[in-house]
């Protein structure tokens, strides 16, 4: 080899290899750069540790934020991260750069975050509902417009094995063209009750559980009937919980009523709960077990929604507060067929089925498991109904909770035949039926969903 060949090849080679290191620090740091604001339960639990333990190899926590000093500290322990805590959101993006922040605050304040994060220049993943009133709804669509960048809705219900195969079965054209849906939602007396005791109770925090827990519902509805709502009625009250309680106290570890109140709470019982908000209330005073019966509570404990969409689609919702159970029932009418599932009712969706328990236990089977399906009902006009299992996936919301955060921080670009990711147009869209309802609720006439929006609203959605 010639010389002045020699000292090219090899000055190439030692360059490579001093610069090898900065390749491999370039490679390391790839990793998206996550910032979490709101440290409440359901961030540092859902969006906090299940993301940190399971996607570690492609996200990585830069800051963690809260107007609670010690809940946030808490939570950087909980959740098992080293990044920094802050009080002040901008501070905590100014320092850490974060690509994306997930916004887990209180509802009313979700606007907040998602804008001055969009004006930043940031991702956004944000908690359902979008928003709370259909000002800040607009704020947030103009702001994504504006910046450029995405907002991703976090509906894992959707995600869910029972309703993918729903929405299976509904692109398949089951029941021929689609004329109304039946939905019930039961929210049983321990589930139920807890949105009483903490801050959803207030309307001017949460919307009301027609925005808090519905959107969810009438997200559902949206994705499953693919149109646009268009008008909404509904009816509600508070007849329940709040003053209607025959006696009330502050929370219930200072209460003098704990044997004769059936809602009596015990939180000491639960360590997490102590240690995330008990411990933590002389920061901002907020009580994680407050009383149900409470006078200030001005939310609904029973609703009714009436929803007519744009392609003659009418929906009848209902959602229940206080049940002995939790679950729910569906039922698609069609002109050429029906479909109904349920999931959680005791007398229709059993566990186990006793009878084939029993025999595998006799047989000695230890490895053996009793089959455990939800079921779907196809029954179509002068024929036989068909039953359609669906077997049920471990994890939360029916394996949905997994599968949204995949799609999130796994595999961003997999294939979505049935569009489950949702964005800010999904978001609106659920948010603005539950606030749709709540002023028809005040204002004791049908509402359109035109009056809340300026988005063009299609018989199928685009």
């Amino acid at each position: 080899m010639k010389r002045r060949e020699f000292t090219k090849t090899t000055g190439a080679a030692a360059a490579a290899a001093l610069l090898m290191p900065q390749l491999l620090h370039a490679a390391a740091t790839t990793k998206k750069r996550i910032a979490m604001v709101g440290t409440g339960i359901r961030g540092i639990t859902f969006w906090g540790k299940t993301v940190n333990n399971n996607y570690k190899d492609s996200i990585e926590f830069v800051g963690l934020c809260d107007i609670n000093s010690g809940r946030v500290a808490f939570a950087k322990k909980y959740i098992g991260v080293s990044c920094p805590t802050f009080t002040n959101f901008e501070e905590m993006v100014k320092k850490t750069k974060p690509d994306t922040v997930i916004v887990t605050t209180v509802d009313a304040t979700h606007h907040e975050f998602i804008i001055k994060a969009l004006e930043m220049g940031l991702e956004v993943m944000t908690e359902k509902p979008m928003t709370t009133d259909e000002d800040k709804c607009k704020a947030i669509l103009e702001a994504e417009k504006k910046s450029g960048k995405k907002v991703i809705v976090g509906f894992n219900y959707r995600y869910g094995t029972l309703f993918s195969a729903i929405k299976e079965q509904l692109a398949a054209n089951v029941t021929g063209e689609l004329v109304s849906v039946d939905f019930n939602w039961y929210l049983n007396i321990y589930h139920g009750a807890d949105y009483f005791r903490r801050w959803h109770a207030y309307r001017e925090k949460s919307g009301t559980l027609l925005v808090h827990k519905s959107t969810h519902h009438f997200d559902l509805l949206n994705w499953l009937i693919d149109s646009d709502p268009v008008e909404v009625m509904a009816y509600g009250s508070l007849d329940h919980y709040g003053k209607k309680g025959p006696f009330r106290g502050t929370n219930c570890r200072n209460c003098s009523f704990t044997k004769e109140c059936k809602f009596y709470k015990d939180i000491t019982k639960d360590q997490m709960l102590m240690d995330l908000y008990a411990a933590n209330e002389k920061h901002d005073g907020y009580l994680r077990d407050g009383c149900v019966y409470r006078e200030d509570i001005d939310i609904y404990d029973k609703m009714n929604v009436q929803v007519r969409y744009a392609n003659g689609v009418l929906v009848n919702y209902s959602l229940t507060t206080y049940s002995p159970y939790e679950g729910w029932r569906i039922a698609f009418n069609g002109k050429e067929g029906r479909l109904d599932s349920s999931e959680g009712i005791p007398w229709e969706n059993e566990a186990v089925n006793q009878e084939l328990l029993h025999a595998k236990e006799f047989s000695q089977d230890k490895s053996a498991q009793p089959e455990y399906y939800d079921r779907i009902y196809v029954n179509r006009n002068f024929e036989k109904h068909q039953l359609v299992k669906v077997p049920v996936t471990k994890g939360g919301h029916g394996g949905g909770d997994q599968k949204l955060h995949d799609k999130i921080f796994k595999n961003p670009n997999a294939p979505d035949p049935y569009r489950h990711a949702a964005g800010t147009r999904d978001g609106a869209m659920s948010i603005l039926v539950g606030i749709a309802a709540r002023k028809s609720i005040e204002e004791k006439r049908a509402v359109k969903i035109s009056e809340l929006t300026d988005i063009p609203l299609t018989a199928k959605r685009p």
